[in-house]
């Protein structure tokens, strides 16, 4: 590590067998609602990950799925050695592991089983004795100290109690080095929001990019993500709904020549809602929703083939599309359709069966093979510079007179549309303000022409191009003159 660089943060992974509270550990700690939590064992299966911060220091902090035997009963167990795979993956990488056990039920084989496994890691164990609801609960938390572990913490998601004296108890056991408080930022979540008023005017290019990648179940979402990571970091299979919380995974674009920091979130495949029975993928769905509404731009994945864009295809289009998301779709498993004429074909169904993503370019892939990665890698960075173009104010009016020059607006109402000024006044999808005469008497089909005039002048690619037409006032107000019913200031002698 060079000299100069920032330690690394720490890593916590929170393990344990199912069903004791993981979880809602996780959200108490992080203190929001990410992990899905519920009755039901087995829930989580990706490994969740988030920045936390204790005292000023900051750290990452892992969800894990339940370690141990699943009987056929929890119908869950085709999931285990997946499940184990992510949780031995998670263990590998944390610094510090808590375990989560049950003091309501006691010591029981399962977590022998992985109080055994977790020893002989040799890393540095917190036991946390969840559901110690009240005092008499929490001095049973004793009864795990037959294990050897150094710690032992009751504590109750529920009412949120001992949760600082569990990270206490962690942090003392973590390197020096990796313990020192981190100067503090006034930027909490270091991503740029365009509601701020005082908001930069385009996002820094050292802030992580926030990519959501969205589709229907079972179109290769999470194969995507691991065959752009190069590693099994999320758990795939042929059955849909196998992803069920939105994973946030860190990774990284060339941009501008260099490495910027991205988070690609993997969703949940999204069905139509009449067919979302289960409370889990309920939840599920809402997660994705969510990715999609805080992502800054959002990867579509479709399945290439014929007849493959499907309703459900199109109603997250539409979502994509309200949220005015800037966006990539890609056609994954296009070498089942590997001929030029059909993919030809399939790039034409895809603008017409998507119209309201025609500004978003279409890249095909095969996960499974690993083809045409770099291509999207390409394109996200490339979709990445266009958030930052920040034409002048200058430009951006010449191009409007140009466009009323080339093409007159149609007459609308009683008044020919008149333009006075246009000015970009936000970046991320961009945004622009044209000041007229009358904002009524534009026609929507010459608003979308002059959305495309600013399209084709400064070259955005893959960001929708939001137009703002508003009346200009028709007396400006002297702020040095007061108004009527105001006093006037007297004159100093």
């Amino acid at each position: 590590m060079p000299e100069n660089s920032p330690p690394r943060q720490p890593v916590i992974a929170i393990v344990g067998r199912p069903n004791v509270g993981k979880s809602s550990l996780f959200n108490a700690i992080i203190g929001r609602r990410m992990a899905i939590v519920h009755e039901q064992s087995g829930v989580t299966r990706d490994r969740v990950a988030a920045t936390g911060s204790f005292q000023g220091q900051h750290f990452q902090l892992i969800d894990t799925g339940g370690l141990g035997t699943m009987g056929a009963s929890r119908n869950i167990d085709k999931w285990d050695e997946h499940i184990a795979n992510q949780v031995f993956q998670a263990v590998a990488d944390a610094d510090v592991l808590i375990m989560v056990v049950n003091v309501q039920q006691g010591i029981v084989p399962m977590d022998e089983a992985v109080a055994e496994e977790l020893r002989s890691t040799g890393k540095p164990i917190i036991v946390a004795a969840n559901k110690s609801d009240n005092v008499k609960l929490a001095a049973d938390s004793v009864e795990f100290s037959c294990w050897g572990f150094k710690d032992i913490v009751p504590i109750s998601c529920l009412h949120r109690s001992g949760i600082d004296q569990l990270l206490e108890k962690v942090f003392a056991e973590l390197p020096e080095e990796l313990t020192k408080p981190e100067p503090e930022n006034d930027s909490d979540d270091g991503f740029f929001n365009s509601d701020d008023e005082e908001a930069p005017a385009f996002p820094k290019s050292q802030q992580p990019l926030r990519i959501a990648i969205v589709g229907r179940p079972n179109v290769g979402k999470s194969s995507l993500i691991n065959a752009l990571l190069g590693e099994e970091r999320v758990i795939t299979s042929d059955i849909a709904g196998t992803t069920r919380d939105a994973v946030n995974i860190d990774f990284s674009i060339k941009f501008h020549g260099e490495e910027r920091p991205a988070i690609l979130v993997d969703t949940a495949g999204l069905r139509k809602t009449a067919k979302v029975h289960d409370a889990v993928e309920k939840f599920s769905v809402m997660r994705a929703e969510a990715a999609i509404l805080h992502a800054e731009l959002v990867i579509m994945a479709v399945e290439a083939g014929e007849n493959s864009i499907t309703a459900q295809d199109r109603r997250i289009a539409g979502m994509i599309e309200r949220n005015n998301k800037p966006c990539i779709i890609v056609a994954n498993k296009y070498d089942l359709c590997a001929s030029d004429a059909k993919i030809k074909a399939l790039h034409q169904m895809l603008r017409n069966d998507l119209p309201g993503l025609a500004y978003a370019p279409v890249v095909f892939t095969s996960a499974l093979k690993r083809l045409h990665l770099n291509t999207l890698l390409d394109m996200i960075s490339t979709v990445a510079e266009q958030l930052e173009l920040h034409p002048s104010t200058a430009l951006v009016n010449r191009v409007i007179l140009d466009a009323f020059e080339r093409l007159s607006p149609p007459v609308v109402g009683v008044s020919p549309l008149k333009f006075y000024y246009a000015t970009m006044t936000g970046h991320v999808p961009p945004h622009f303000l044209l000041f007229v005469n009358k904002a009524a008497n534009c026609a929507p089909n010459y608003k979308a022409y002059l959305a495309a005039e600013l399209r084709k002048a400064f070259g955005f690619t893959g960001v929708p191009v939001l137009l703002e037409l508003r009346d200009r006032p028709k007396k400006v107000v002297n702020f040095h003159t007061p108004g009527r019913g105001e006093p006037k200031k007297r004159r100093r002698k």
